[in-house]
């Protein structure tokens, strides 16, 4: 009964997601899951039943280079059953499967390969696309700026005084790199041509590539590290902040009203004389004429000098007095004042009775009262 139960019984799958997983007994913990087999001519199960062709279109500078390297083209493509052919009337590179052919993919490596020669790489560094752990990519630039000295000014930057960053970017992805016009080509492997576009794209959008170089130089480092190999490196790269200054708006200019009529143009040195009738005297008379005008400014130029000398010797204007109001005065205010006063005098007089230095205060003098 026990042996019957431990047949019923199956191993529980763990999760929701591995409820049909099995075990595979290929699978182990030193096998690498990246690895690309390389595919030989035992792996193809017979000739392809279509034939499958791919063209492009080269530049006519490009056409001495490929007559003299085609052959080279030839050897490497027949190497894997793929035939080419070079077409200089129509300007076009074009390659074919044979019955020879026994990798499905080769065609697409081909097609590969002519693109990158009609993008000027060299013929030694094309023809390593057909290596099954090496890839390709052209990265279009052209439309990533509408300034075209800020798009020259940023391609620059990307190569570099005497190509030493293109250098260092080559070292660092292990891809071969060429900035011809308005696209980059990379030859390299995949997780360098990743790398190399960030790169490209980046200083494309105005990020130097010196930034980039810094982050793939301490990650190389840190790779080499037993320690650190498979720890998280946030903290080891740098952050890099933007400290672009935000420019000054431009004022925005009214429109003036519009007129259908073009203005005048200013008037010439003719078109005065003629409004002024100097342009009918004869010679004679015109020199009397600037004659006169000359003796007009010295006087006025005469009498303004004299008008300036002579200022310091005129006098000032007077000040005018202003007459005070008179106010007529009651009588009987006026003898209540003086009655005052005289009270006041008297008290004085007997508080500095027997005192030497007493003086008696000088009586008010009453306003005159003119009825």
């Amino acid at each position: 009964m026990s042996e019957v139960e431990a047949d019923v019984e199956e191993p529980q799958s763990v999760g929701r997601k591995g409820k049909y997983r099995r075990p595979k007994p290929w699978d182990h913990d030193g096998i690498d899951h990246w690895k690309i087999e390389e595919f030989t001519p035992d792996h193809s199960s017979g000739p392809f039943l279509e034939e499958s062709s791919f063209a492009t279109l080269f530049p006519q500078y490009r056409e001495k280079y490929l007559r003299q390297v085609w052959s080279t083209v030839t050897r490497a493509l027949d190497a894997h059953g793929i035939s080419c052919e070079l077409n200089l009337i129509e300007g076009s590179m074009t390659v074919k499967t044979t019955r020879r052919t026994f990798d499905p993919f080769a065609i697409l490596k081909a097609k590969d390969l002519i693109k990158l020669l009609a993008r000027s790489v060299p013929a030694e560094q094309a023809t390593k696309i057909m290596m099954d752990d090496v890839a390709s990519d052209i990265i279009k630039i052209g439309n990533t700026t509408r300034n075209k000295e800020r798009f020259v000014k940023r391609r620059q930057r990307l190569i570099g005084p005497n190509g030493s960053t293109l250098k260092a970017i080559e070292l660092l992805t292990d891809c071969y790199v060429l900035v011809q016009g308005n696209t980059v080509s990379a030859v390299g492997t995949h997780k360098g041509l990743k790398q190399v576009r960030k790169i490209v794209e980046d200083c494309m959008n105005n990020v130097h590539p010196v930034y980039n170089i810094k982050i793939l130089m301490i990650k190389r480092e840190l790779s080499r590290d037993d320690q650190l190999k498979s720890e998280n490196w946030d903290r080891f790269l740098p952050k890099f902040k933007r400290k672009n200054q935000k420019q000054k708006k431009t004022a925005r200019k009214e429109k003036k009203p519009y007129t259908p009529f073009p203005p005048l143009p200013p008037e010439s040195k003719v078109d005065r004389q003629l409004e002024s009738g100097e342009y009918f005297l004869s010679e004679r008379g015109k020199s009397k004429r600037s004659v006169q005008e000359k003796k007009e400014s010295a006087a006025e130029k005469s009498a303004r000098k004299r008008q300036e000398r002579t200022k310091d010797y005129i006098p000032a204007p007077a000040e005018k007095r202003l007459k005070k109001e008179y106010v007529p005065r009651d009588i009987e205010d006026l003898k209540k004042s003086v009655r005052k006063n005289v009270k006041e005098n008297v008290s004085h007089s007997i508080s500095c009775k027997g005192t030497n230095d007493c003086t008696t205060p000088k009586p008010k003098k009453a306003s005159k009262n003119v009825t």
